[in-house]
């Protein structure tokens, strides 16, 4: 099984490469002979990254949460989760290279520093620890791509205003198009997130009966959840459109990179027993 694994981890930068090369391809070139098949290629990539990643939780007891490299491999996997997701609800392929960066890069670090560990907190084991942080990382990848289509609301709507544009802006969708993906992505991290912290709320009492409510990264998870919940009930209730969805989906996405360093700033955060 450990040369199986060590293969993939050679082969699973590579297909990602391969995979945000044929959506650039695609991208620039939108009848290109490629295009018919760029996602059935990244559901290969998945598939196969699903099995790298079943195999090494197998190899080494673990789910790979333990060390930052094995979480970046877990990023990877989600975020191109989480494009599948959108690109599929969407319909709209055409900005697939944009995300898929991120990817690529994350699986490109991982193989390249990931180590084999067979030592980790027994903690770590705990097959509803994996879930819920698992399940954080689909949720956060999911704001990381409302985020980044937000920002090229921004981009496009101020070179429309200029009326400066360019082969790449001339390819982009829609603003109304952006808005709608972006608060898609929004809407499925939000969903993601409501299921990572009722797995927490499970397992935490368990793994930590003393825990404090006043957790710092706990006090931050809700803080993000309700300042999404409330975005989206503007946007179904009262109609929110445009600008003020896309300020949401950027201000979020800020909120959560700040509870993502509260365990390394918050020594006591039980958070930090990764």
């Amino acid at each position: 099984m450990l040369v199986t694994i060590q293969i993939l981890n050679i082969i699973m930068p590579v297909l990602y490469g391969l995979v945000l090369t044929f959506y650039l391809i695609d991208f620039y070139w939108e009848k290109s002979i490629n295009a018919a098949y760029n996602r059935t290629f990244l559901f290969a990539t998945l598939a196969l990254h699903f099995i790298y990643i079943i195999m090494r939780t197998v190899e080494y007891s673990h789910f790979l949460i333990t060390t930052k490299y094995e979480l970046f491999t877990s990023i990877a996997f989600t975020i191109a989760i989480a494009y599948v997701i959108i690109e599929i609800l969407t319909k709209v392929k055409i900005t697939g290279f944009i995300i898929l960066v991120f990817p690529f890069l994350f699986q490109f670090i991982s193989s390249i520093f990931i180590q084999d560990i067979y030592q980790v907190k027994e903690v770590l084991k705990n097959p509803l620890l994996g879930l819920h942080v698992i399940s954080a990382l689909l949720g956060v990848s999911a704001f990381i791509i409302s985020a980044v289509y937000g920002f090229l609301f921004v981009i496009l709507y101020n070179r429309i205003k200029r009326r400066k544009y360019g082969v790449f802006f001339d390819k982009l969708p829609s603003l109304e198009v952006l808005e709608k993906m972006s608060f898609i992505s929004l809407f499925v991290g939000f969903i993601v997130l409501t299921v990572s912290i009722i797995i927490g709320a499970i397992w935490l009492p368990v793994a930590f009966p003393e825990f404090s409510h006043i957790d710092p990264k706990l006090l931050a998870t809700i803080i993000i959840w309700l300042v999404y919940a409330v975005g989206i009930t503007m946007k179904i209730k009262f109609k929110w459109y445009g600008k003020k969805l896309i300020i949401l989906s950027i201000f979020g996405m800020f909120i959560v990179i700040i509870s993502m360093m509260i365990p390394y700033v918050f020594k006591s955060s039980f958070h930090n027993f990764l």
